[in-house]
């Protein structure tokens, strides 16, 4: 028995990376997913890969700053798989630039993929999860949402994404919608420079890998988080212990 058996969800960001690493996982865990991403031929890769022992997987063209994207992704979940009970907001960019670098174009992009990317799949999502009589929203923040590391437009989008989180847990708390944020550390992904990877500074000694972050999504996704709503996931090896 899976511990999403009978749940349908949305990731976004599913071509690669840790939202690959969600969806493989939550399709082994019993689920049905819908992978959003704008990387086409790699998305379809993971798709096939996981309708190789199933057919429990649909890729499909997300632009996560176009709301019409969104209404499609969650149409497609509900007329293909019945329902939608989990979202995982997952992607995300990273521009490296100081503050006197950082153009307006610059900050506008990343602020558009990053925040308005999670506002407009949250918005699109809580009506298909009232209609299933709940669900839990899983936004992938940083641990850059907590501290100040990495480049400052980067930390903007990440802290806007941690509190938007909780304003999302309270406002829908009654209907059963829950709503959290997961913040990583390094992880071992393309959007990872080596940089922000030094292994001296992780108490556990290590940088993390896409399903350090999955697994963790897959508890917020299931119902054995069914009292947990407005919180922070940090996986970070320890490293904002410090």
């Amino acid at each position: 028995m899976g511990r999403l058996d009978g749940k349908v969800a949305l990731i976004s960001g599913g071509a690669r990376g840790m939202g690959a690493a969600e969806a493989r996982l939550f399709v082994r865990e019993g689920a049905k997913v819908v992978i959003g991403d704008v990387l086409d031929e790699a998305g379809f890769q993971v798709e096939a890969e996981i309708n190789e022992n199933c057919e429990e997987a649909t890729y499909l063209h997300l632009d996560v700053t176009n709301g019409g994207d969104w209404q499609k992704a969650v149409e497609t979940a509900q007329s293909k798989y019945g329902h939608l009970d989990i979202l995982v907001n997952n992607a995300g960019i990273v521009r490296r630039f100081t503050i006197e670098e950082t153009t307006e174009e610059i900050w506008d992009e990343i602020m558009a993929v990053n925040a308005k990317g999670v506002f407009l799949g949250t918005k699109q999502a809580i009506p298909a999860m009232r209609q299933s009589g709940g669900g839990s929203i899983i936004n992938i923040s940083s641990i850059s949402g907590l501290v100040s590391i990495g480049p400052p437009a980067y930390i903007a989008t990440k802290g806007a994404v941690r509190l938007f989180t909780k304003a999302t847990a309270i406002q829908y708390a009654k209907e059963n919608i829950r709503c959290n944020s997961i913040h990583p550390g390094s992880v071992d992904t393309a959007m990872v420079d080596s940089a922000d990877s030094n292994v001296s500074t992780i108490p556990l000694g290590r940088i993390g890998v896409p399903d350090d972050i999955a697994y963790g999504a897959l508890f917020l996704a299931s119902d054995e988080a069914s009292f947990i709503t407005g919180s922070e996931l940090v996986i970070d090896g320890g490293y904002t212990a410090q």
